[in-house]
């Protein structure tokens, strides 16, 4: 494998995509797949695909093509799927208890150990076989389950504080759903920000221009 650091953040943000084509061809029955078959299912380019996977060592062989499992396995060693890191979330609202319930958290590399929030209503709350928490127990919580990550789905205005409780408590990694800009104040921390109104926002886009494309 080549030297990681120099791998671009588009490349790395394809990988979840292959994993997940990937495993479609198989539930359709695919041993064995070109790089130019690949490249019409996903809309790349086949030396896009080729360029992509050359940052990992390459996978193919000439005249064969990918085998599909083992292309699926290989990427999702890159990724970290089988590590299983213990994740904990942060604020048990609307958006916070539909991740809990509905996402697959094992299928992502991941074990969601704990549930916090500091509205003391919640806490007792069972959501998907684990009771939320008062945050004001998140020291002692960390200290015995060190978890790798945390969710944060949490008021903007609440970031910068939530944030730096954790951070001392050893957790330096986010999957982070609030406006806060995490890096601002905690530059050595790992965020990966997920902005659902910009998404909603640039759908809007393409369809204003898309009609305007057709007048």
């Amino acid at each position: 494998m080549k030297d990681e650091n120099n791998i671009s953040k588009s490349v790395i943000g394809r990988l979840p995509r292959y994993y997940r084509f990937l495993g479609m061809l198989l539930e359709e029955g695919y041993e064995r797949i070109s790089s130019s078959e690949l490249s019409k299912r996903m809309g790349l380019t086949a030396s896009q695909i080729r360029q992509d996977f050359n940052h990992f060592g390459g996978f193919g062989q000439q005249g064969y093509g990918y085998n599909v499992a083992q292309l699926r396995q290989n990427i999702g060693k890159i990724i970290g799927i089988d590590n299983y890191y213990k994740i904990i979330l942060v604020g048990a609202g609307n958006l916070g208890r539909a991740i809990a319930q509905h996402l697959n958290f094992q299928k992502k590399g991941f074990r969601l150990v704990g549930i916090f929030d500091s509205d003391e209503r919640l806490t007792g709350l069972d959501i998907n076989n684990l009771a939320v928490r008062s945050f004001d127990d998140i020291s002692s919580f960390c200290k015995n389950i060190k978890p790798d990550a945390a969710i944060l789905c949490i008021p903007e205005r609440a970031g910068k504080s939530v944030t730096e409780k954790l951070v001392s408590c050893g957790i330096t990694s986010f999957w982070n759903f609030s406006h806060y800009n995490i890096t601002d104040d905690f530059p050595d921390t790992i965020v990966e920000n997920v902005h659902l109104n910009d998404s909603l926002m640039t759908l809007c886009y393409n369809i204003t221009n898309s009609a305007e494309a057709k007048k």
